[in-house]
């Protein structure tokens, strides 16, 4: 029963066993559940963020002895990092769409400092790269706003 909940929850609801980029596939849940059940909510999504970060270290540090060193199946760390993403910023269709691609480019690239916080011991380290990226990842979107905002006057909101 316990690796049963391990994997359920380490694998984003089994989200990450799709195929091919299962850390893509891992990523839409959190993004719908943002924009459909918690919204323009932020006294929800930060809560939720919170739990979703320490849920994410103790499930993937638990995972990796079922999955493997990080694996690409352990997904509750895009969890993580998608609800970071959107953190305070505007609730609308398109600020989601581009935070979703924002936050994967950086998941992937792996800007520093995340590189290195691969190295962190177990759930820690499957799960703060994606912190780092969802970190990068809303002030790009941020940037993004205040830029088509202000030099050309239009809004995604």
């Amino acid at each position: 029963m316990h690796e049963r909940l391990v994997k359920l929850i380490a694998t984003g609801l089994y989200s990450g066993y799709l195929k091919p980029f299962p850390g893509t596939w891992g990523t839409i849940p959190p993004l719908l559940i943002a924009f459909f059940l918690i919204r323009d909510n932020p006294a929800v999504l930060v809560p939720v963020t919170i739990a979703t970060l320490i849920v994410s270290v103790w499930s993937a540090g638990k995972a990796e002895v079922l999955l493997g060193h990080d694996s690409r199946k352990i997904v509750i760390d895009e969890w993580a990092g998608m609800f970071i993403t959107l953190l305070f910023v505007p609730y609308s269709p398109a600020v989601f769409v581009m935070a979703f691609f924002a936050f994967r480019l950086y998941d992937v690239v792996k800007v520093p400092p995340a590189a290195q916080l691969e190295r962190l011991p177990r759930g820690w380290g499957v799960t703060m790269d994606d912190v780092a990226a969802g970190v990068y990842a809303n002030i790009t979107v941020r940037l993004i706003l205040l830029v088509a905002e202000h030099l050309f006057d239009y809004s995604f909101v």
